[in-house]
């Protein structure tokens, strides 16, 4: 019965959005990987004080605060090779995320095994990537019966419509993986009610799977955060530690299950993603309206932001970037950001209440559900990809040398 649930959810229209590309999210940082080949890992480049080492852990200490992190010379290969030596890694889904720690997991010689639909999208690509049918590839049902950790990899709309068949296969002994807080969290929405006998934990990369795959590729790592949800064993944490690790993290942080999701819905909608966004619009449009070029505004507005002033402050910081420009430049950008602050606040405030008292997950869940999601959600790409801003950007970006023939 459990069989027939997953594949008829799989097949719904929560399917669709396996197969579809995700949104690049998380830090710039991540986003500068491409730009810049030595970027300092946020770790280092945030220490105010010496790292004290006991027992692989790091204290170190952030702007006053005192936290513990863990990175990647404390887990080397031959350790998560005996650390994991009885385990298989069943990681379900396969899109942006399964597909970046996937690989990952396979490079560093781990027994990692894929679970999607067969011969859905998500199969294919991953057949693509080197997965074998029967080998290391399966439906979802198989692999997670051959799984002892269980990496729920799946969308956050999909985890809530598979849940019903997913979960009576998770028998004890197992562990149960996320990369995401959302389900558990506001299991009341999304009915993710995790069995009691099972460990829980999570590792979130602060970036896209292409760049957990990326930076793995340049022998660096992703920044993660790290949390346990429910300890069974009493191993749980390490057991987060040691994945967070093996999925191609190369410092990870302490946080919970809670704090990560809250954050992460709060700051793609704000100063990751849709704030940003918002900010360009608006900066553009007045620019517009006051009579200045389409290729002037978008200068002003994204193209040094993005290619000169952001790169600035991810290797050094705000000060570093407010020194190294003009002191008119310096002198306007103090006197507003403290207005731009008292006038943000109130937003942002309502922005975590809002993702705290779950009416983002509601609207998520409800959006991302519907029938004719993929439509919807085209439709609104293509009233974005057609405004002036992003046209005139697509043009300013076929002057830069990389992008000439």
């Amino acid at each position: 019965m459990a069989s027939r649930q997953f594949t008829k959810a799989l097949r719904s229209n929560v399917a669709r959005q396996l197969a579809a590309p995700t949104i690049q999210r998380r830090t710039f940082t991540a986003a500068l990987g491409g730009i810049r080949a030595g970027v300092v890992p946020a770790a280092r480049a945030a220490v105010a004080g010496p790292a004290q080492q006991i027992r692989g852990v790091k204290t170190i200490d952030f702007a006053g605060t005192k936290e513990q992190v863990y990175e990647r010379e404390d887990w080397p290969r031959e350790k998560l090779l005996e650390y994991f030596k009885n385990d298989t890694l069943a990681l379900i889904g396969y899109g942006s995320q399964g597909h970046g720690q996937g690989l990952n997991l396979r490079d560093n010689g781990l027994n990692v095994i894929v679970g999607v639909r067969k011969d859905g999208a998500s199969w294919k690509e991953a057949v693509q990537d080197g997965w074998i049918p029967g080998t290391n590839l399966f439906d979802v049902n198989e692999a997670i019966s051959k799984g002892t950790i269980i990496m729920n990899l799946l969308s956050d709309a999909a985890q809530s419509e598979t849940w019903p068949a997913i979960k009576p296969q998770l028998t004890k002994g197992k562990t149960l993986y996320f990369s995401h807080g959302f389900s558990p969290v506001f299991k009341d929405l999304t009915k993710v009610d995790v069995p009691s006998d099972v460990d829980v934990i999570l590792v979130a990369p602060k970036g896209s799977g292409r760049t957990v795959r990326s930076l793995f590729r340049e022998g660096r790592g992703i920044n993660s955060s790290i949390a346990v949800y429910q300890d069974v064993t009493g191993k749980a944490e390490e057991k987060a530690i040691a994945m967070g690790v093996a999925v191609g993290s190369g410092y990870l942080y302490k946080t919970t299950f809670e704090k990560e999701v809250y954050s992460d819905l709060y700051g793609e909608r704000g100063c990751l993603m849709g704030g940003i966004h918002g900010m360009f619009l608006a900066q553009y449009e007045v620019l517009r309206e006051r009579g200045h070029s389409p290729s002037e505004a978008f200068n002003e507005t994204v193209e040094e932001a993005t290619q000169s002033l952001y790169p600035l402050i991810g290797s050094h910081g705000m000060d570093w970037m407010y020194a190294a420009c003009s002191t008119t430049a310096r002198r306007g950008a103090i006197d507003w950001s403290s207005r731009f602050k008292d006038t943000l606040k109130p937003v942002f405030n309502d922005l975590y209440d809002a993702v705290k008292d779950g009416r983002e997950t509601q609207r998520s869940l409800d959006y991302n559900s519907q029938p004719d999601y993929r439509e919807k959600y085209e439709k609104e790409m293509q009233e974005i990809r057609d405004l002036e801003i992003w046209r005139a950007g697509k043009a300013v970006r076929g002057l830069r040398p990389e992008n000439q023939k």
